[in-house]
């Protein structure tokens, strides 16, 4: 009976693990797309002061919609 409790127990270990790993991995890509739309408006900005204003509006659009992703990875982890 005792050895029945501690798989019980690993594999509740074992699943909460996982789900760590796994938000971690679903927030590796809306990183990385973050970054990237970051550098790249700068260097716009960089390129044409002019346009700034619509540069960093598009900005913002593009976080939100990459952060967004990494919320719904964490919401799937715990349904």
């Amino acid at each position: 009976m005792h050895s029945l409790f501690l798989a019980v127990t690993d594999a509740g270990e074992l699943k909460s693990g996982l789900s760590a790993v796994g938000y971690g991995l679903a927030a590796i890509g809306p990183g990385i797309g973050i970054g990237y739309l970051v550098g790249q408006s700068v260097q716009a900005m960089a390129r044409q002061p002019e346009m700034a204003g619509t540069v960093r509006t598009t900005m913002f659009l593009g976080i939100a919609f990459a952060e967004a992703l990494a919320l719904i990875g964490f919401v799937v982890i715990f349904i």
